[in-house]
């Protein structure tokens, strides 16, 4: 049976690439990328979200591409209070949170903000003091 061992990048639609580009680069510290064809990219850690602009989505694409229509985890390294303080800096609304959560591998913190386009982003750190901290980082 096949085993799937990670996700490598995913695909937002956007209403607006480069405001999206602005808040994950400005907001969230993401790396943004330009392809040879000239898709761009947000990248961060060993992943990439994949930026399709509505009305324009490269093919194949999801059946029903909707700007807006996402929520998605992703693992911060800081103390979720540090991001607080960071999101605070930078005008971004927190939505919920800080909260207890579970994760794929154990106990989270997390707090919940927006994007331009109103997806839902989940902001988390998983707990050290749960152990998990250690299966992330490639412990077993």
């Amino acid at each position: 049976m096949m085993k799937i061992s990670g996700v490598d990048h995913l695909v937002l639609t956007v209403k607006d690439i480069e405001r999206s580009v602005s808040f994950y680069t400005g907001v969230l510290g993401m790396e943004k990328q330009v392809s040879a064809t000239g898709r761009i990219a947000l990248h961060f850690g060993n992943q990439k979200i994949n930026l399709h602009q509505a009305g324009s989505e490269f093919l194949p694409c999801a059946e029903l591409p909707t700007p807006g229509s996402a929520d998605i985890c992703l693992i911060v390294e800081q103390p979720i209070a540090a991001v607080c303080r960071e999101l605070a800096n930078r005008q971004t609304e927190l939505i919920e949170g800080p909260v207890a959560r579970t994760g794929a591998a154990g106990q989270l913190t997390s707090v919940y903000i927006r994007d331009p386009d109103g997806n839902l982003l989940e902001l988390a750190c998983y707990d050290v003091e749960h152990g998990a901290g250690d299966r992330v980082k490639g412990g077993p």
